[in-house]
């Protein structure tokens, strides 16, 4: 995992995870005595892909510096049901006001990391690569495209701002495809469009396009559109995409395969935290 970046924005994204939950603060936590510590192991009951340990630390980093996590599993790691990923000590107020916190971010990332996994099992064995896309939840971008980068995923573009893809509305307020990519040339020099048709296909690549999103083609369409292409622009596959099918939409060879779901239909993996020993 040493050559995935970090997102910049864990700790920004963490504190307003934690006012959210805590606001004025932890009216239950008060209860108990003020100088009691502890430690919980957190386990997983599912088999995973385990991602999200970033954002659990910096958590608990924001609560109380004096509390310890110890990681059995780093991200990017398989894990199973009944596995104890990590052991966390400290102040047990601490430690019961991070927990929903914390295991939110470890359910949500991981479950992105997991699917993620399972779909590029199914294309491993061809050139294709997966792709994720700007359909997430929203605050969270950064930190679910790491997870699909921990799961084996390759990213799209972050946002608007990183790259240019030349869409269907773009397309009607340019007025062609062609003046679309002539508009877009004059700035960028790597610049995708999305086609709908075979001829739109022809036209973008006559007109230069770097790449071409096939937007709910066929597997037939697809077929001829790599004949047509020939290598000239790489080639996506976007719309309606799920692992029924994938190995098939790789094996057109294209270069890409982009799924929503990825990021959008997220299954949480289902971890939990007990204490296991609390001082007074």
């Amino acid at each position: 995992m040493t050559d995935i970046h970090l997102p910049a924005d864990i700790a920004s994204t963490v504190r307003r995870a934690l006012n959210e939950d805590l606001g004025t603060g932890d009216l239950t936590a008060r209860l108990l005595p003020e100088d009691a510590t502890g430690a919980a192991e957190v386990v997983s009951r599912d088999n995973a892909i385990l991602c999200g340990a970033p954002w659990f630390d910096e958590v608990f980093k924001q609560l109380d510096e004096r509390v310890s996590i110890d990681w059995q599993s780093g991200d990017g790691e398989a894990i199973e049901s009944g596995q104890t990923v990590c052991t966390v000590s400290g102040p047990v107020r601490m430690l019961l006001s991070g927990e929903r916190t914390a295991l939110n971010f470890l359910q949500l990332l991981s479950g992105t990391a997991t699917v993620t996994r399972e779909y590029v099992s199914l294309i491993a064995h061809t050139k294709t690569r997966l792709l994720d896309t700007r359909k997430t939840l929203p605050g969270l971008r950064s930190a679910q495209k790491y997870a699909v980068l921990c799961g084996g995923g390759v990213n799209h573009r972050m946002g608007l701002y990183d790259a240019i893809l030349v869409k269907e509305n773009h397309i009607r307020a340019s007025g062609s495809i062609t003046a679309a990519l002539g508009q877009a040339g004059e700035t960028h020099r790597h610049i995708e469009i999305e086609v709908e048709n075979e001829a739109q296909l022809i036209e973008a690549l006559d007109a230069g396009a770097d790449a071409v999103m096939l937007d709910n083609f066929t597997l037939a369409q697809i077929r001829r559109a790599v004949q047509l292409n020939d290598g000239r622009a790489r080639l996506e596959i976007s719309g309606g995409v799920d692992k029924n099918g994938l190995r098939e939409l790789a094996g057109t060879g294209v270069d890409y395969i982009s799924v929503g779901a990825l990021t959008k239909n997220v299954r949480a993996i289902d971890f939990t935290m007990l204490l296991t020993g609390q001082d007074s």
